[in-house]
């Protein structure tokens, strides 16, 4: 094998772990998936090192470092896990890092999915191509930042500004999931964003019994029995709690937003709302409005929404004084879009990238 360095990738879940290996972008070798066994705390440890063992044996044992997202919280910099939901043997703060480096005799990086999945997507997904698409259109604007957002079990998300990961002083940044929830004030967002809240409201609502998100949107969509009023309500439901939340991610963050996770393929269902909250408006005191962004949102999956969020309103302005022009657009705008790598691949190349950029770090000590 040739090319950059091979990095070992994890993508953790609940209740199973699928392995991997990355290099240059691109998986190495074919997943190996375990089961988790996370209520026992040494077994579980065991099928960590087992599957690690499986990938770095099947590329031969050239791995410069493992990279992989685990679940908080955590001391990600050190690489120590606490208390986990998910994963209920692990209690107290467990050394997991330091553990795969001892055994394997290679540096170790941990971050959380949301984090990888956004450092994926700067680097090698939606970002670079949505840029692309801007110089192609003849555009001076460009999206320097990304707000990844992972949709699914829970509501996670990760930060990249100008190219770094965004990790904050307790590896805490890009908790998405806990700002106020709109729907439910005395609640936090994930309580109305996640696969749970779309099968709450439409069991609510229809009387019946919730099945899993697939199926509920085939239901909103007419192509399965049911309720398909409930369920289109569950959708739009999930989507003014997320956007919500993002606007407010997005008065700090100002960037392209790119969503992944379990519930992204029912994108269509829950868009449109998302994207009325981002457009919406907030009061003031004296009863007029204001924007809820600095910027105007475009769904980029709209083609037509598309097409004038490339388009922008560029012009030339003169220079005050000078016979010289310079470019100029004045349409403050962000995009939304979907992830076309996925969630897994987007974290497995976010996990690679971060690597490679920790081990150009040191070599350049």
């Amino acid at each position: 094998m040739t090319g950059g360095p091979l990095v070992l990738t994890l993508d953790a879940g609940g209740t199973t772990f699928a392995f991997s290996a990355v290099r240059d972008g691109r998986e190495a070798t074919a997943p190996v998936v375990l089961p988790a066994m996370g209520d026992d705390l040494h077994v579980c440890l065991g099928q960590l090192r087992k599957g690690f063992e499986a990938v770095h044996g099947a590329t031969g044992r050239q791995a410069s470092a493992i990279s992989f997202a685990f679940p908080g919280p955590a001391d990600y910099p050190r690489g120590v896990i606490g208390d986990l939901k998910n994963l209920p043997g692990f209690r107290g703060g467990v050394a997991l890092g330091p553990m795969l480096e001892d055994h394997f005799q290679l540096p170790v990086f941990l971050n959380n999915d949301g984090d990888l999945f956004a450092y994926g997507e700067a680097l090698a997904g939606r970002l670079p191509e949505v840029n692309a698409e801007l110089e192609a259109a003849g555009s001076p604007f460009r999206h320097r930042h990304l707000l990844g957002l992972t949709i699914g079990t829970g509501f996670g998300a990760g930060i990249v500004a100008e190219g770094r990961l965004l990790r904050g002083d307790n590896s805490a940044a890009g908790e998405i999931w806990l700002v106020r929830s709109k729907t439910c004030p005395a609640c936090f967002a994930e309580e109305g964003v996640s696969i749970a809240a779309v099968r709450s409201v439409y069991a609510k609502l229809s009387g019946l019994d919730a099945p899993e998100p697939k199926a509920l949107a085939d239901i909103a969509r007419g192509s399965s029995p049911g309720n398909p009023a409930a369920a289109r309500e569950a959708f739009r439901a999930l989507g003014e709690a997320a956007g919500d939340a993002v606007a407010n991610a997005l008065t700090l963050v100002d960037g392209l937003v790119v969503i992944g996770g379990g519930l992204a393929g029912a994108a269509d269902l829950f868009l449109p709302a998302l994207m009325a909250e981002l457009n919406g408006t907030l009061a003031t005191r004296s009863g007029g409005t204001v924007g809820r962004l600095e910027s105007k949102a475009y769904n980029l999956e709209d083609a037509g929404e598309k097409a004038a969020f490339l388009k922008g309103e560029a012009r030339e302005v003169m220079v005050p004084g000078s016979t010289r022009r310079v470019a100029y657009d004045p349409l403050k705008r962000v995009g939304v879009c979907i992830s076309r790598l996925g969630a897994a691949k987007a974290v497995a190349l976010g996990g690679w990238a971060y690597a490679v950029d920790r081990l150009d770090a040191r070599d350049r000590r």
